[in-house]
């Protein structure tokens, strides 16, 4: 299932479609919204956006599809589901890097630094190289050549690759995945179900305040004091031994940015996502 978002993905996908049916009769692609129309009758096409779930997910159970693949509209992102479920960014980092290290076993990975627990696991577990960054494409890029990484990724869905001259790509990634489902035998849901469990995630949570810098202040002040690490890669992180959390202030508006995780507890990240929310908004 393909949902293009009337955006610009149309035609590279059906120029890639057709060189795989070349060669095999493995796919059945399923295209919605595929054709590029600038005035976007279907809503903008940004898939991370909660209220833009349901058309792809929708359509990947009506049509029991093994997995869903919703563009931005410039294909630069793209968010995947699987039957009935939307999958955050952060754990398709953490299934790339594990390709990629079983490619080229020790290789660095780049991520950033907002949801990193399940990638750092899979990095080391393949004998990897976890290398963080600051969010964003110009730090990501910088640093990958910096330490020579093969594969870097943003849990915005932004995946890049050394092998593309270290830029991103909305086209590479799912062609990644579908190599890896072919040889593991597994569905995308089978793939990514164990580690969602592992490691549950909030998403990210903005807020827009008045004071961003005085609000992230009165978080920390309750929770750096017991906090095990502290770190300002980019904004500020604190890591405890069962969840941890990210706060970035924008640069640009006044908004601040909470992502949470923990190991292996979803209540946990529930009940702190409510606490921090308290502390920001009061």
């Amino acid at each position: 299932m393909v949902n293009c978002g009337n955006g610009a993905a149309g035609p590279t996908f059906d120029a890639l479609a057709h060189a795989l049916s070349a060669s095999t009769d493995a796919f059945d692609f399923i295209r919605m919204f595929h054709s590029p129309d600038s005035s976007f009758p279907n809503g903008i096409p940004d898939p991370l956006l909660v209220e833009n779930h349901a058309p792809t997910r929708d359509q990947v159970l009506a049509h029991n599809a093994d997995f869903g693949i919703a563009f931005d509209g410039d294909f630069d992102r793209r968010f995947f589901y699987t039957q009935g479920r939307f999958i955050p960014g952060e754990y398709i980092v953490g299934l790339l890097a594990s390709v990629f290290l079983k490619k080229e076993p020790g290789a660095k990975i780049v991520h950033d630094p907002r949801v990193v627990w399940n990638t750092k696991d899979i990095v080391q577990f393949n004998a990897g190289i976890a290398v963080q960054s600051k969010t964003g494409h110009a730090f990501i890029k910088q640093v990958m050549r910096e330490f020579d990484a093969v594969y870097g990724g943003e849990m915005s869905a932004h995946h890049y690759f050394c092998d593309f001259a270290y830029c991103d790509s909305g086209m590479i990634l799912w062609l990644v995945l579908c190599e890896l489902m072919g040889r593991s035998g597994q569905p995308l849901s089978a793939l990514v179900a164990a580690r969602m469990a592992d490691y549950p995630s909030s998403g990210e949570t903005n807020f827009t305040l008045q004071d961003p810098q005085a609000s992230i202040a009165k978080v920390l002040a309750v929770y750096e004091p017991e906090a095990l690490q502290k770190d300002q890669t980019d904004g500020v992180s604190l890591e405890f031994d069962a969840w941890r959390f990210s706060l970035r202030a924008s640069n640009t508006e006044p908004v601040v940015r909470l992502n949470i995780e923990s190991r292996g507890d979803p209540s946990l990240v529930a009940t702190k996502l409510d606490d921090v929310t308290r502390l920001l908004q009061s």
